[in-house]
C-alpha cells in the first residue's frame, strides 16, 4: 500500500449530499470485471449520457477536474453498502483524499486499508475551500499534510483535521491492519514466550 504522506494537487468539488457506492462503482460493474478497470466505471451514471458520450455538464468531466486527486464532497459521501471497490474506483481515477463532512462508515474504515485519506471538516470549511478552488480551478491547488494534519487552501488558508492517531500512523507507513499488526511481529513473539511459561498447558 503507497504511504501517504504530503499530496498537494487540485481538488475537484462534488458537494452533493448522501452519494451512495451504487453511483460511485455499480453492482454490475463487478461481476466479471476486472478489479483493476473499475475507474472508468466511477461515477457512471452521472459522467456518461446514455448512448455513451460524457456528459459536459459533470464536474469531474470538465478541465482541469481531470487531473484531480483530491475530492470536495458532500454530507454522507459513501453511504449505502458496504463496497470496497468504490475506494478502488475513485482511486483508478486518481484520487487519493477525500474532504467532507461526513462519511458512510463502512466506505470511511474502507479508505484506510487502501491508502486513501479520508478526512472529515465541517461543511462550511468544505464549502469554503470549494469556493477557492472554483475561483482558480488551474491554479487552485489544495495542500493535505498527514504528518502535520493540515489542509492548506489555494489562499493559504491552513485548516487542522483531526485523525486517530493509529490509523494515521497506519497511512504514514503504508501498511493496512494486517501490516500493522505485523510490524509488531517481535511484540507478539515476546508475549507469546512468556504466556508459554506462564500457561505451557495451553501449548501442547
Amino acid at each position: 500500500m503507497e504511504k501517504f504522506l504530503t499530496l498537494s494537487a487540485i481538488a475537484a468539488p462534488l458537494l452533493r449530499d448522501n452519494i451512495d457506492t451504487d453511483v460511485i462503482i455499480r453492482i454490475d460493474r463487478l461481476v466479471g470485471g476486472r478489479p483493476d478497470e473499475l475507474g472508468k466505471y466511477a461515477f457512471e451514471l452521472l459522467r456518461y449520457l446514455p448512448d455513451g458520450g460524457e456528459n459536459p455538464d459533470f464536474i469531474l468531466n470538465l478541465k482541469p477536474y481531470r487531473r484531480a486527486q483530491i475530492l470536495l464532497a458532500g454530507a454522507n459521501f459513501a453511504c449505502g453498502s458496504s463496497r470496497e471497490p468504490a475506494v478502488w474506483a475513485l482511486q483508478q481515477m486518481g484520487f487519493r483524499c477525500v474532504i467532507a463532512p461526513s462519511f458512510g462508515d463502512i466506505f470511511f474504515a474502507n479508505c484506510f486499508q487502501n491508502g486513501m485519506l479520508p478526512i472529515v471538516l465541517d461543511r462550511p470549511t468544505v464549502e469554503a475551500i470549494a469556493a477557492e478552488v472554483e475561483a482558480d480551478p488551474e491554479h487552485g491547488f489544495v495542500t493535505v499534510d498527514l504528518e502535520k494534519q493540515t489542509i492548506v487552501s489555494p489562499s493559504g488558508r491552513k485548516i487542522r483535521f483531526e485523525i486517530e492517531p493509529a490509523r494515521r500512523e497506519a497511512l504514514l507507513a503504508g501498511l493496512d491492519e494486517i501490516g500493522m499488526t505485523m510490524s509488531r511481529e517481535a511484540e507478539i513473539a515476546a508475549f507469546q514466550a512468556r504466556d508459554r511459561n506462564r500457561r505451557p498447558w495451553v501449548y501442547r
